[in-house]
């Protein structure tokens, strides 16, 4: 009779990386993308800390999709920037224009 092997421990998420995914949903699909730089930040950070642990800490995917989500916001967000700028100046000439 063999003795059963234990189970291997979970490893722990990074913390870091469960909150840049929460920032990066949360700046995506409510609040316009201002999150989601932060997002991005937090995404890399817990990418670097899970890649220090040497394998101790898990979570890489999360923080990968944190990551992935602050990055596509932030593009978004500054798509969207730059034509309201164009908008507001397209405005603002028509308006000296006509006056």
């Amino acid at each position: 009779m063999t003795t059963p092997q234990p189970a291997a421990q979970p490893q722990p998420t990074n913390s870091n990386a469960v909150i840049s995914l929460v920032v990066g949903i949360i700046g995506l699909f409510f609040c316009g993308g201002i999150l989601c730089p932060v997002a991005w930040y937090l995404g890399a950070q817990a990418e670097q800390q899970i890649d220090a642990t040497g394998g101790a800490e898990g979570g890489r995917g999360i923080a990968t999709a944190g990551k992935i989500l602050g990055i596509i916001g932030t593009v978004l967000f500054l798509i969207w920037l730059v034509i309201v700028i164009i908008a507001l100046i397209a405005g603002t000439s028509v308006w000296f224009i006509n006056n």
